[in-house]
């Protein structure tokens, strides 16, 4: 969600009663972290002293703590002041970081794309656990959630969120099913009134189905999932891209003309499911009920 999550989608998230993030990396310049917390914080807290019988749910950072991360010392320290309560962590288990949350109260969750990685993050403190299967938005895995979310489960006992091509209340069930706690869903918030994407890419979700997608690393060094039409309005041909030096990272949206995440877009394959650009609070209610008409649906079929 880089680029896209902003405080406006996280606290319209966090009221309708789910868990919103935002990478730290979204707010430029760097003293706008503060900024973004301070909204968020003060908003949440006056939606819950209004609503005690509806509170918000947590909100969560993202950060990138691979050590060519530059902003991550300032940024983590604008997150201890506020004391946010989820740090989502990436691409590369840090032990330090772990524990600095942990010292403020908040808990860490880590993104996984394969069994090995995953016990490197519990190893180092990591609280719980983000399998990015194969199908997710962004930077995601190539191993079927069914098969990685098996092997987790095999050693590992505590919260695990699946994300992977989820866009539907029925897919959050699937999770369920499968052995993870929650659902992590991505893509389908793009195409969300709150969000932060032009309105070409938000069409684009709604638009565009699995084989749209186009799995490179071209665009930051590490693999990910991208829509194919910006691939095509970059002029390039996304059957036919490069491969890219994985030592040349560029988190921070890439280094050629066309921009990664600016102009070329992140999605996941769970975008079918996506058929209009709705309100965060409507999409929450559609999973909410979509999600409740499967249970029903699932324990008439075990019943039979």
């Amino acid at each position: 969600m880089f680029i896209v999550s902003g405080p406006e989608l996280v606290i319209a998230q966090c009221k309708a009663g789910i868990v919103g993030s935002f990478p730290a990396l979204n707010a430029r310049p760097e003293a706008m972290v503060d900024e973004w917390l301070h909204q968020i914080t003060e908003e949440l807290a006056a939606h819950d002293s209004a609503h005690p019988d509806r509170l918000s749910a947590p909100f969560a950072v993202n950060q990138i703590v691979h050590r060519s991360n530059a902003r991550l010392d300032a940024d983590m320290a604008v997150c201890a002041k506020w004391k946010v309560p989820i740090v989502i962590t990436s691409l590369g288990a840090r032990e330090d970081v772990n524990h600095t949350v942990h010292g403020w109260g908040g808990i860490t969750l880590h993104d996984v794309i394969t069994d090995r990685y995953a016990h490197k993050a519990v190893e180092k403190g990591a609280d719980g656990l983000i399998p990015v299967a194969a199908g997710a938005g962004g930077h995601a895995g190539r191993i079927s959630p069914f098969a990685l979310l098996a092997e987790l489960r095999e050693w590992f006992d505590g919260p695990v969120a699946l994300s992977g091509a989820i866009s539907t209340g029925r897919g959050v069930l699937a999770a369920q099913a499968m052995g993870a706690d929650f659902a992590y869903i991505g893509s389908a918030f793009i195409a969300t009134a709150e969000a932060n994407a032009e309105q070409l890419y938000k069409q684009a979700i709604v638009d565009g189905r699995a084989d749209d997608i186009v799995y490179t690393n071209l665009f930051t060094g590490i693999h990910g999932n991208y829509l194919k039409a910006s691939v095509v309005a970059a002029g390039m041909d996304p059957d036919n891209l490069p491969e890219s030096d994985p030592s040349a990272m560029d988190f921070a949206g890439g280094s050629s003309k066309a921009k990664a995440w600016r102009d070329i877009w992140g999605s996941g394959q769970g975008i079918g499911s996506i058929e209009a650009i709705e309100s965060v609070v409507d999409f929450v209610a559609r999973l909410e009920s979509e999600y409740l008409a499967a249970r029903v649906e699932l324990n008439a079929k075990v019943r039979l």
